[in-house]
């Protein structure tokens, strides 16, 4: 028999026992299979370990958020005497003394800031309220054109003690570089709160810890 009727009758035989070079090429190639398998469970830890760090930025954004004001610390100032001060303009003359014995709401304005306006009826109605518990609320305007700053008190009937401070000097004092930002200072002078941006002075909470100083 020749060679290649030999091979020929080989290769019928292997046929016949399920035995072809397909079946050879597909277990040659199940390593590689198992390996894909490992791959894609590789690349799967990866992005578990991304989400992972994702979700663990995203909790510590969210506790930075809800820590408010203090941005997870307690603000400069809190619980040290308030720095005095006494800031004239056309209409009076203040000094931050004089409220001893009184609990101060200092609030730094504009009548051009957004979140100013915002705040002010909830800051004129909590005013009004806490008047005779002793508590004053007193604005500070940085506002530099004087005349629009009157007629802003006169359309919005401000009703609270606030006075203009045109080149920020008690702002500087302060500290204060944004706009609403309001300190609580207690009956004895001390700072006890510091508030950044616009607050409902009306809320609970507020005026909870308004009538406790």
């Amino acid at each position: 028999m020749m060679d290649s009727e030999v091979s020929a009758a080989k290769r019928r035989k292997n046929a016949a026992h399920g035995v072809s070079r397909g079946c050879d090429a597909g277990k040659e190639q199940a390593p590689k299979g198992r390996k894909s398998v490992r791959r894609l469970f590789g690349e799967l830890h990866e992005e578990f370990q991304v989400m992972k760090h994702f979700l663990l930025l995203l909790t510590l954004s969210a506790t930075i958020l809800a820590s408010g004001c203090y941005r997870g610390t307690r603000p400069p100032h809190i619980g040290d005497a308030a720095r005095d001060f006494t800031v004239q303009d056309s209409d009076r003359k203040v000094a931050l003394n004089q409220f001893r014995g009184q609990v101060v709401v200092l609030n730094f304005w504009a009548t051009w800031c957004p979140p100013c306006v915002e705040e002010l009826p909830s800051l004129m109605t909590m005013q009004e309220m806490t008047r005779k518990k002793g508590v004053v609320v007193l604005g500070i305007s940085i506002d530099a054109d004087g005349d629009a700053y009157h007629r802003f008190l006169k359309l919005h009937s401000i009703d609270f003690l606030t006075v203009r401070d045109p080149e920020q000097k008690i702002a500087t004092i302060y500290g204060t570089s944004g706009w609403p930002e309001t300190y609580i200072i207690d009956r004895q002078g001390v700072m006890r709160r510091k508030f950044i941006g616009p607050v409902d002075w009306t809320s609970p909470e507020v005026m909870d810890f308004l009538n406790k100083l």
